[in-house]
Protein backbone atom coordinates (compact mmCIF):
# COMPACT_ATOMS: atom_id res chain seq x y z
CA UNK A 1 0.00 0.00 0.00
CA UNK A 2 1.43 3.21 -0.72
CA UNK A 3 1.80 6.12 1.32
CA UNK A 4 -1.73 7.89 2.19
CA UNK A 5 -2.08 11.41 0.49
CA UNK A 6 -5.21 11.58 2.71
CA UNK A 7 -4.75 11.32 7.03
CA UNK A 8 -7.96 11.50 8.61
CA UNK A 9 -7.32 11.82 12.64
CA UNK A 10 -9.97 10.63 15.44
CA UNK A 11 -11.65 7.89 17.15
CA UNK A 12 -13.06 4.36 15.39
CA UNK A 13 -15.40 2.60 17.76
CA UNK A 14 -18.73 0.74 17.94
CA UNK A 15 -22.41 1.77 17.37
CA UNK A 16 -25.07 -0.51 18.90
CA UNK A 17 -27.87 -0.08 16.89
CA UNK A 18 -31.38 -1.02 17.45
CA UNK A 19 -33.33 -3.80 15.68
CA UNK A 20 -37.22 -4.15 15.36
CA UNK A 21 -37.10 -6.89 17.67
CA UNK A 22 -35.62 -4.52 20.77
CA UNK A 23 -32.13 -6.33 20.41
CA UNK A 24 -29.02 -4.06 19.38
CA UNK A 25 -26.73 -5.33 16.12
CA UNK A 26 -22.87 -3.97 16.98
CA UNK A 27 -22.06 -2.00 13.79
CA UNK A 28 -18.28 -0.58 13.48
CA UNK A 29 -18.56 3.29 13.23
CA UNK A 30 -16.99 6.76 14.14
CA UNK A 31 -17.19 9.47 12.64
CA UNK A 32 -13.15 9.50 11.78
CA UNK A 33 -13.46 5.90 11.06
CA UNK A 34 -16.70 6.29 8.59
CA UNK A 35 -15.09 8.73 6.61
CA UNK A 36 -11.37 6.47 6.18
CA UNK A 37 -13.69 3.79 5.55
CA UNK A 38 -15.42 5.85 2.56
CA UNK A 39 -12.38 7.40 1.09
CA UNK A 40 -10.78 3.17 1.59
CA UNK A 41 -13.88 2.40 -0.57
CA UNK A 42 -13.90 4.79 -3.37
CA UNK A 43 -10.43 3.98 -4.24
CA UNK A 44 -8.24 7.13 -2.52
CA UNK A 45 -4.39 6.56 -0.78
CA UNK A 46 -6.12 7.04 2.88
CA UNK A 47 -4.93 5.91 6.10
CA UNK A 48 -6.35 6.64 9.97
CA UNK A 49 -4.48 8.34 12.73
CA UNK A 50 -6.19 6.92 15.83
CA UNK A 51 -5.66 4.57 19.31
CA UNK A 52 -7.69 1.88 18.70
CA UNK A 53 -8.38 -1.19 21.50
CA UNK A 54 -6.51 -4.92 21.36
CA UNK A 55 -10.33 -5.92 22.45
CA UNK A 56 -12.33 -7.43 19.88
CA UNK A 57 -14.37 -4.94 18.88
CA UNK A 58 -10.32 -2.83 18.63
CA UNK A 59 -9.58 -6.30 16.48
CA UNK A 60 -12.45 -6.01 14.01
CA UNK A 61 -12.12 -2.23 14.09
CA UNK A 62 -8.57 -2.64 12.41
CA UNK A 63 -9.31 -5.53 10.21
CA UNK A 64 -12.61 -3.56 8.68
CA UNK A 65 -10.43 -0.51 8.01
CA UNK A 66 -8.15 -2.94 6.11
CA UNK A 67 -10.52 -4.54 3.94
CA UNK A 68 -11.83 -1.63 3.22
CA UNK A 69 -8.13 -0.01 1.52
CA UNK A 70 -7.33 2.01 4.91
CA UNK A 71 -3.53 2.40 5.74
CA UNK A 72 -3.59 1.49 9.58
CA UNK A 73 0.05 2.21 9.85
CA UNK A 74 -0.69 5.03 12.19
CA UNK A 75 -3.31 3.30 14.21
CA UNK A 76 -2.22 3.01 17.63
CA UNK A 77 -3.07 -0.14 20.12
CA UNK A 78 -4.32 0.27 23.80
CA UNK A 79 -5.65 -2.46 26.66
CA UNK A 80 -8.25 -0.09 27.19
CA UNK A 81 -12.16 -0.28 25.80
CA UNK A 82 -13.83 0.28 22.58
CA UNK A 83 -15.85 3.35 22.65
CA UNK A 84 -19.67 2.52 22.51
CA UNK A 85 -22.12 4.94 21.00
CA UNK A 86 -25.52 3.29 21.34
CA UNK A 87 -28.30 4.62 18.75
CA UNK A 88 -31.40 5.42 19.09
CA UNK A 89 -33.41 5.72 15.51
CA UNK A 90 -36.41 8.08 14.82
CA UNK A 91 -39.41 8.04 12.69
CA UNK A 92 -37.27 9.89 10.02
CA UNK A 93 -34.35 7.28 10.14
CA UNK A 94 -32.43 9.97 12.17
CA UNK A 95 -29.84 8.73 14.86
CA UNK A 96 -29.51 9.76 17.93
CA UNK A 97 -26.18 8.96 20.31
CA UNK A 98 -25.67 8.25 23.98
CA UNK A 99 -21.65 7.16 24.41
CA UNK A 100 -20.00 5.15 26.78
CA UNK A 101 -16.18 6.27 26.46
CA UNK A 102 -14.53 6.83 30.02
CA UNK A 103 -11.43 5.84 30.25
CA UNK A 104 -11.61 4.34 26.18
CA UNK A 105 -8.30 3.79 24.16
CA UNK A 106 -9.36 6.50 21.35
CA UNK A 107 -8.76 9.55 24.19
CA UNK A 108 -5.30 8.43 25.04
CA UNK A 109 -3.79 8.43 21.48
CA UNK A 110 -0.24 10.05 21.53
CA UNK A 111 1.51 13.02 19.10
CA UNK A 112 2.46 10.43 15.68
CA UNK A 113 5.00 13.26 15.24
CA UNK A 114 5.94 14.30 11.54
CA UNK A 115 3.88 13.66 8.54
CA UNK A 116 5.22 12.19 5.62
CA UNK A 117 5.31 14.64 2.83
CA UNK A 118 3.11 12.98 0.77
CA UNK A 119 0.08 13.42 3.32
CA UNK A 120 -2.11 16.16 1.36
CA UNK A 121 -4.80 16.58 3.11
CA UNK A 122 -5.25 16.12 6.65
CA UNK A 123 -9.20 15.27 8.64
CA UNK A 124 -10.61 15.80 11.49
CA UNK A 125 -13.80 15.45 13.61
CA UNK A 126 -16.31 14.19 15.90
CA UNK A 127 -15.61 13.08 19.07
CA UNK A 128 -11.95 12.90 19.38
CA UNK A 129 -11.76 17.18 19.44
CA UNK A 130 -13.84 16.73 22.42
CA UNK A 131 -12.59 14.16 24.70
CA UNK A 132 -9.36 15.09 26.35
CA UNK A 133 -6.31 14.22 26.33
CA UNK A 134 -6.62 13.43 22.81
CA UNK A 135 -8.48 16.82 21.71
CA UNK A 136 -5.62 18.76 22.70
CA UNK A 137 -3.19 16.84 20.74
CA UNK A 138 -5.72 16.59 17.63
CA UNK A 139 -6.31 20.34 17.63
CA UNK A 140 -2.23 20.88 17.81
CA UNK A 141 -1.92 18.52 15.08
CA UNK A 142 -4.98 20.29 13.38
CA UNK A 143 -2.43 23.74 13.79
CA UNK A 144 0.64 21.95 12.68
CA UNK A 145 -0.91 20.56 9.36
CA UNK A 146 -1.94 23.72 8.33
CA UNK A 147 0.98 25.92 8.99
CA UNK A 148 2.82 22.85 7.11
CA UNK A 149 0.61 23.89 3.74
CA UNK A 150 -1.65 20.52 3.82
CA UNK A 151 -5.54 20.84 3.48
CA UNK A 152 -7.21 21.11 6.49
CA UNK A 153 -11.10 19.82 6.87
CA UNK A 154 -12.56 19.41 9.80
CA UNK A 155 -16.78 18.29 10.61
CA UNK A 156 -17.28 19.09 14.64
CA UNK A 157 -20.38 16.54 13.93
CA UNK A 158 -22.06 17.74 17.36
CA UNK A 159 -23.65 15.18 19.97
CA UNK A 160 -25.57 17.88 22.11
CA UNK A 161 -25.73 15.24 25.06
CA UNK A 162 -21.65 15.15 25.18
CA UNK A 163 -20.30 18.23 23.60
CA UNK A 164 -20.01 20.93 26.22
CA UNK A 165 -20.78 24.65 25.98
CA UNK A 166 -17.18 25.42 26.07
CA UNK A 167 -16.75 23.41 22.63
CA UNK A 168 -18.02 26.39 20.68
CA UNK A 169 -15.08 28.51 21.91
CA UNK A 170 -12.76 25.69 21.34
CA UNK A 171 -14.30 25.37 17.84
CA UNK A 172 -13.93 28.96 16.83
CA UNK A 173 -9.84 28.82 18.28
CA UNK A 174 -9.64 26.44 15.84
CA UNK A 175 -11.67 27.94 12.74
CA UNK A 176 -8.07 29.67 11.28
CA UNK A 177 -6.57 26.86 10.90
CA UNK A 178 -9.52 24.91 8.75
CA UNK A 179 -9.51 25.42 4.83
CA UNK A 180 -13.01 23.14 4.87
CA UNK A 181 -15.30 23.20 7.24
CA UNK A 182 -17.98 20.73 6.77
CA UNK A 183 -21.12 21.08 8.94
CA UNK A 184 -24.60 20.21 9.11
CA UNK A 185 -27.77 22.12 9.34
CA UNK A 186 -28.29 21.41 13.08
CA UNK A 187 -24.47 21.62 13.78
CA UNK A 188 -24.93 25.10 12.78
CA UNK A 189 -27.51 25.99 14.73
CA UNK A 190 -25.70 24.50 18.17
CA UNK A 191 -22.80 26.29 17.04
CA UNK A 192 -24.64 29.72 16.65
CA UNK A 193 -26.20 29.93 19.79
CA UNK A 194 -24.95 31.58 23.41
CA UNK A 195 -22.17 33.83 24.11
CA UNK A 196 -19.69 32.07 22.21
CA UNK A 197 -21.97 31.85 19.39
CA UNK A 198 -19.95 31.94 15.68
CA UNK A 199 -21.68 31.45 12.19
CA UNK A 200 -20.58 30.20 8.94
CA UNK A 201 -20.07 33.65 7.81
CA UNK A 202 -17.71 34.61 10.28
CA UNK A 203 -15.65 31.24 9.67
CA UNK A 204 -15.25 32.86 6.04
CA UNK A 205 -14.34 35.94 7.64
CA UNK A 206 -11.36 34.48 9.74
CA UNK A 207 -9.87 32.20 6.97
CA UNK A 208 -11.89 29.66 6.23
CA UNK A 209 -11.91 28.83 2.28
CA UNK A 210 -15.49 27.05 2.29
CA UNK A 211 -18.53 26.17 4.45
CA UNK A 212 -20.30 22.85 3.09
CA UNK A 213 -23.64 22.09 4.53
CA UNK A 214 -25.41 19.40 5.09
CA UNK A 215 -29.24 19.62 5.00
CA UNK A 216 -30.85 16.17 5.40
CA UNK A 217 -33.79 15.28 2.44
CA UNK A 218 -33.05 18.83 1.41
CA UNK A 219 -29.40 18.51 0.02
CA UNK A 220 -26.08 20.07 0.04
CA UNK A 221 -24.67 23.43 -0.24
CA UNK A 222 -21.45 25.16 0.16
CA UNK A 223 -20.58 28.97 0.47
CA UNK A 224 -17.31 30.42 0.05
CA UNK A 225 -16.37 34.05 0.11
CA UNK A 226 -17.23 34.50 -3.93
CA UNK A 227 -20.00 31.69 -4.43
CA UNK A 228 -22.75 29.84 -3.08
CA UNK A 229 -23.77 26.57 -4.70
CA UNK A 230 -26.68 24.10 -3.70
CA UNK A 231 -27.76 20.97 -4.76
CA UNK A 232 -30.70 18.84 -4.06
CA UNK A 233 -30.11 15.21 -2.24
CA UNK A 234 -30.99 11.80 -4.08
CA UNK A 235 -34.31 10.59 -3.30
CA UNK A 236 -34.37 7.02 -1.86
CA UNK A 237 -35.53 4.85 0.42
CA UNK A 238 -34.01 5.66 3.64
CA UNK A 239 -32.75 2.55 6.23
CA UNK A 240 -31.38 5.30 8.39
CA UNK A 241 -29.13 8.32 8.50
CA UNK A 242 -25.79 7.11 9.90
CA UNK A 243 -22.51 7.27 8.47
CA UNK A 244 -24.09 9.98 5.57
CA UNK A 245 -22.61 13.32 6.43
CA UNK A 246 -19.61 11.30 7.35
CA UNK A 247 -19.71 9.43 4.22
CA UNK A 248 -20.48 13.17 2.34
CA UNK A 249 -17.24 14.10 3.91
CA UNK A 250 -14.74 11.20 2.27
CA UNK A 251 -16.98 11.93 -0.52
CA UNK A 252 -15.74 15.38 -1.05
CA UNK A 253 -12.05 14.81 -0.19
CA UNK A 254 -12.17 11.56 -2.57
CA UNK A 255 -13.73 14.24 -5.31
CA UNK A 256 -11.22 16.63 -4.63
CA UNK A 257 -8.08 14.13 -4.60
CA UNK A 258 -9.59 12.21 -8.30
CA UNK A 259 -9.25 15.75 -9.87
CA UNK A 260 -5.79 16.65 -8.74
CA UNK A 261 -7.32 19.71 -6.42
CA UNK A 262 -6.70 18.42 -2.96
CA UNK A 263 -5.10 21.39 -1.68
CA UNK A 264 -5.86 25.27 -0.49
CA UNK A 265 -5.04 27.19 -3.40
CA UNK A 266 -6.75 24.76 -5.68
CA UNK A 267 -9.94 24.92 -3.23
CA UNK A 268 -10.11 28.03 -3.28
CA UNK A 269 -9.85 28.79 -6.78
CA UNK A 270 -13.00 26.18 -7.43
CA UNK A 271 -15.61 27.74 -9.65
CA UNK A 272 -19.92 27.29 -9.15
CA UNK A 273 -19.86 24.48 -11.98
CA UNK A 274 -16.68 22.52 -10.13
CA UNK A 275 -18.35 22.70 -6.56
CA UNK A 276 -21.62 21.51 -8.39
CA UNK A 277 -19.90 18.48 -9.67
CA UNK A 278 -18.44 17.59 -6.27
CA UNK A 279 -21.68 18.36 -4.40
CA UNK A 280 -23.79 16.05 -6.52
CA UNK A 281 -20.88 13.43 -6.29
CA UNK A 282 -21.12 13.17 -2.82
CA UNK A 283 -25.33 13.51 -2.50
CA UNK A 284 -25.04 10.24 -4.41
CA UNK A 285 -22.10 8.25 -2.70
CA UNK A 286 -23.75 9.27 0.94
CA UNK A 287 -27.31 8.00 -0.79
CA UNK A 288 -26.57 4.59 -1.09
CA UNK A 289 -24.90 5.03 2.65
CA UNK A 290 -28.48 5.61 4.04
CA UNK A 291 -30.55 2.98 1.77
CA UNK A 292 -28.52 0.04 3.86
CA UNK A 293 -28.32 -0.40 7.85
CA UNK A 294 -25.17 1.37 9.43
CA UNK A 295 -22.46 3.65 8.22
CA UNK A 296 -21.77 1.45 5.19
CA UNK A 297 -20.01 3.81 2.71
CA UNK A 298 -19.88 2.09 -1.57
CA UNK A 299 -17.32 0.87 -2.65
CA UNK A 300 -16.81 2.56 -6.20
CA UNK A 301 -18.22 -0.34 -8.45
CA UNK A 302 -21.13 0.60 -6.54
CA UNK A 303 -20.88 4.27 -8.60
CA UNK A 304 -22.77 4.47 -11.96
CA UNK A 305 -20.45 6.50 -13.89
CA UNK A 306 -18.23 7.98 -11.01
Amino acid sequence: MSEPRILVCGEALVDLVPTGDAQFVARLGGGPYNVATALGRLGSDVGLCSRVSTDPFGERLVTALAASGVDVSRVQRGPEPTTLAVAGIGPDGGAQYTFYSSGTADRLVTDPGSLPDSVAAVSFGTLSLVFEPGASLYADLLRRSRSEGRLTIVDPNIRPAVFPDGYRRRFANLVPSIDIVKVSDDDVQWLGQGPDASTPAQWLEAGVTAVVTTDGPRGLSVRTRRIHVQVPGCRVPVADTIGAGDTVHGALLHWLDREGLLDSESVDCLDEGQWRDALEFAARVAAITVSRPGADPPWASELTGS
